[in-house]
């Protein structure tokens, strides 16, 4: 017997596509200080951008997962349109449980496209953004080898960011089908400028149908090629 999942008013009270925003984001000890402070300031920048776009605010639909603490993964603000999200708060301690955020991310974005086509709502790709600075201390194999199964198949684009020097780019290649290729180096600390490129990117696709590409700016404002 099929489960009947009960529909979020937000859907039943707007029927605009979505565009689905899923960020995991490493809250694990090493990300304290600075990297942690930029960080949630780049979140309330996401947040500031995305409300001041009319389109974006009404489709961007938006869920942060937090790992970290005693290998956890969590879900820090569940999903909501743009125009109701408010960027968490967040605080850097524990361990890098990476494996179990993107199997989370993963079964997040599937029970919301059942949401979306029970609700008769359209939505583009979902994108899913992994953020991290280290080495995973899970069995992060497995949610790996499902992301990049999810990403062949075209259910999801994933869009890995190595934070810091510590970052681990071979392992975060393995949560992408392209790769260490797809995997993009933070430049320093600069928070803000990838928020302010994910965000205008989110008001371009929010603009586009469902299963049409998108020109997006470029990232050399915020990442680095490694050599």
């Amino acid at each position: 017997m099929t489960a009947i999942m009960i529909p979020d008013v937000a859907l039943v009270d707007n029927t605009e596509q979505r565009t689905p925003l899923v960020l995991v984001l490493d809250c694990s000890g090493s990300m304290a200080g600075e990297p942690i402070d930029f960080l949630n300031q780049g979140l309330a920048l996401l947040e500031q951008e995305l409300k001041s776009d009319v389109i974006a605010a009404k489709r961007v639909r938006i869920l942060v997962i937090q790992y970290g603490e005693h290998d956890e993964a969590l879900v820090a603000r569940n999903w909501c349109d743009a125009m109701d999200f408010t960027a968490p708060r967040l605080d850097a301690n524990g361990t890098t449980p990476t494996g179990a955020a993107v199997e989370l991310a993963l079964a997040e974005i599937e029970q919301e496209k059942l949401r979306f086509r029970q609700a008769g709502v359209a939505y583009t790709r979902p994108w899913l953004f992994l953020m991290s600075d280290g080495e995973p201390t899970d069995r992060w194999q497995r949610g790996a080898e499902q992301a990049r199964a999810a990403e062949q198949a075209n259910k999801v684009a994933i869009f890995p960011i190595a934070v810091g020097e510590g970052a681990n780019l071979d392992m975060l290649g393995q949560f992408s089908s392209r790769g260490e290729r797809g995997v993009k180096q933070l430049k320093g600390l600069q928070f803000r400028e990838l928020f302010l490129w994910l965000s205008a990117s989110m008001q371009v696709v929010s603009q586009s149908r469902p299963g049409a590409q998108a020109q997006l700016a470029s990232t050399d404002g915020w990442s680095v090629v490694s050599t």
